[in-house]
């Protein structure tokens, strides 16, 4: 795993092109602390800094083709690389290395673009021609690994995360309202959008290509299911069949993810997911295992004991972190700044504290189990679609609404005696059912509740739906396909890609230099369960049949059988108790509020009221809580008070490449 960044000026760079490659190398050191390279010529500086994982002693980058016309940087792994190199040696390329970075590279000079489709892996690369000079960029199909460009001044450039531009350019940083509503909708900026005005986010599953001063950004890669099963269908015959092919590919995922020359270890959150991926491991390889989980003083959180018991089941080496009301709001500053965009939960901050226990314990790589409840029906959002669109058939009936409280018990038995609000919830819109967005209009049209903290000009006059910012998004099959896969769509392509992925996975793992690894994301895996008939990921109300029918080989029933809880973090507890930290007030101010201009400091002013009296907040205005002060660390460390890092330099390990031939290379 690395970081990537890098500069292309066709007019030609200027004298201060490697000081500026530096700061921006500088600035994302802690992706990669082992190593740095750059590589100049007339038009283009690449630059990478590595986190050794994969042929420790000769991969550096940036590497080069046998005549140096190709040179690339990259960030990730290439799972498959050690089946690609034997093609390639056949076809006459030559390796000077063991790495799967080399494998990318000499798969792009045979195949160009079209290289990208035999990849099995998590990847963000640059590759510049200098023969054609053009500057090819790509990232993996559902975004495991991050990158940002921008054009400013003549010049285009790119990095594996924002700070890097804003450091290696002049660019004024200002963010963008428009995407501030995104945020405060979807929880995220939706796929190409950041937070800052002319930074924009290569999407997952696209490449790009620069060539002169032309940009062109493609699709390689889209999601894709079955359409439509007819409604009532009984699960396929053939279920052991497909039980058998699921439990291959899932097993080959995870051993290809565990090709590595560091110690690999896993997290354990105590639920399926997890606790499957490590089964895994135990049953079908000889690793010695170390897990690792989350534990919370939050009783209303905590899952330690599930934890511990599936430790002991599965006999690994555990440790836990355990994160506090405080250790939250602590490390909250230090969570924006490594996701660089606004976010409505606290949960990336334990698994910050999370990757921090795993790099200190000498690990550099986990595998972890995101990517099963977006693929295999997991979440509670899929359910409620499947009740509302069979209560809407009959809205008049007083039985079919009451399947709602089997999804929500909790909620029923704190609202007792009164549970009618719950029907009451989910009638909203309960017979727009042929509406794209029917599994998540009413969790958007909740969260966006928020926008009345937005200032006038923030909250805007558009009068545009969630639905119809989405429509882009969609492809022409979309209407065909049925709820559930539809639901399943969204939330990959918005959820699970754009913060789950993101901000609650690489960039608080890799600000402590730890990759995380996702077996249920290899895009086998992903195809294979996008084609599985609905029952046999949501039979009935029991979601992800066909993974807790494996499931049942190799863990205990009270892990196979457990519903599913999600993970969460506490929110305005973990920023007001006894020792509220200083720059809660200090952000929530009407000063700071009127300085940033995003907000109307009246109704925070009450929201921070409220919560100074001891009383609790509903779920809208937690998230509400955490977005305000999350945008206004992201105003106060981007544009308020942002200082460019010093110039990376050459250090005393001796493991630095430098690149430089400025010999011209003739044009084809």
């Amino acid at each position: 795993m690395c970081g990537i960044a890098g500069i292309l000026q066709p007019a030609g760079l200027p004298s201060t092109a490697e000081d500026q490659l530096r700061r921006m190398m500088s600035s994302i050191r802690y992706r990669g602390p082992d190593q740095f390279g750059l590589y100049l010529d007339e038009q283009a500086a690449l630059g990478s800094v590595r986190l050794s994982i994969i042929d420790l002693s000769t991969g550096q980058q940036p590497l080069a083709n046998e005549d140096e016309t190709l040179w690339i940087v990259f960030n990730g792994e290439i799972f498959n690389h050690v089946e690609l190199r034997p093609q390639l040696e056949e076809r006459g390329h030559r390796f000077k290395t063991h790495s799967d970075t080399e494998v990318i590279l000499h798969l792009y000079e045979e195949l160009g673009a079209e290289c990208l489709s035999r990849l099995n892996g998590q990847f963000a690369f640059a590759i510049w021609d200098r023969r054609r000079r053009t500057l090819f960029l790509a990232r993996d199909r559902l975004g495991v690994r991050p990158l940002f460009y921008a054009r400013h001044e003549g010049a285009l450039y790119f990095g594996s995360e924002i700070k890097a531009i804003v450091n290696g350019s002049s660019l004024s940083v200002q963010m963008e309202p428009s995407v501030l509503r995104e945020v405060f909708t979807y929880w995220s900026p939706l796929p190409g959008h950041t937070v800052f005005r002319d930074i924009v986010e290569l999407p997952p599953g696209h490449y790009l290509v620069a060539h002169d001063n032309s940009v062109t950004v493609r699709r390689y890669w889209q999601l894709s299911y079955e359409p439509a099963h007819t409604e009532g269908e009984s699960a396929p015959a053939n279920l052991p069949e497909r039980l058998e092919e699921f439990e291959a590919l899932l097993v080959d995922a995870t051993r290809i993810r565990l090709r590595a020359d560091v110690p690999v270890g896993a997290y354990l959150s105590g639920g399926l997911d997890s606790s499957t991926i490590t089964a895994v491991i135990r049953t079908y390889t000889s690793n010695r295992l170390r897990t690792f989980s989350i534990a919370f003083t939050d009783a209303n959180f905590d899952e330690r004991e599930h934890q511990r018991r599936m430790a002991e089941f599965l006999g690994t080496e555990h440790q836990i972190v355990e994160a506090t009301h405080a250790d939250i709001g602590r490390v909250f500053p230090d969570v924006i700044w490594h996701t660089e965009v606004p976010i409505l939960r606290t949960a990336p901050a334990p698994m910050l504290l999370l990757s921090k226990l795993v790099h200190d314990s000498g690990f550099k790589v986990v595998l972890t189990g995101e990517g099963a409840d977006e693929f295999l029906g997991g979440y509670d959002i899929f359910k409620e679609a499947t009740v509302r669109r069979f209560w809407a058939r009959q809205p008049d009936s007083r039985l079919r609404p009451l399947l709602l409280q089997r999804l929500y018990p909790e909620i029923v038995q704190a609202a007792q005696p009164n549970s009618s609000f719950l029907a009451a919830f989910f009638r909203e819109g309960l017979m727009d059912y042929d509406a794209p967005d029917y599994s998540h209009a009413l969790r958007w049209r909740t969260t966006r509740r928020a926008w009345r903290f937005f200032s006038d000009d923030v909250a805007g006059t558009s009068e545009e739906s969630p639905s119809q910012a989405i429509a882009e998004l969609l492809p022409t099959a979309f209407q065909r396909w049925g709820t559930l896969e539809r639901a399943q769509f969204l939330e990959a392509v918005i959820f699970l890609s754009q913060y789950l992925l993101c901000s609650q996975g690489d960039r608080v793992a890799m600000a402590n230099s730890v990759e995380g690894r996702f077996p249920f994301l290899d895009h086998r895996v992903v195809g294979f369960c996008n084609h599985l008939p609905p029952q046999l990921k949501l039979r009935g109300l029991n979601e992800k049949y066909l993974l807790r029918t494996l499931a049942q080989r190799w863990l205990p029933p009270e892990i196979w059988k457990r519903r599913k809880r999600p993970y969460r973090a506490p929110i305005h507890r973990s920023f007001f108790h006894e020792q509220t930290p200083e720059y809660v007030r200090e952000l929530l101010s009407d000063e700071a509020l009127h300085q940033s201009g995003f907000f109307k400091p009246q109704p925070v002013r009450q929201l921070v009221a409220k919560l100074d009296q001891g009383k609790a907040l509903g779920e809208t205005d937690d998230m509400a809580l955490a977005g305000i002060l999350s945008t206004q660390l992201v105003h106060h460390h981007f544009v308020g008070n942002f200082r460019k890092a010093a110039p990376i330099d050459d250090g005393a390990d001796g493991k630095v490449v430098r690149c430089r031939n400025l010999a011209t290379v003739p044009s084809t």
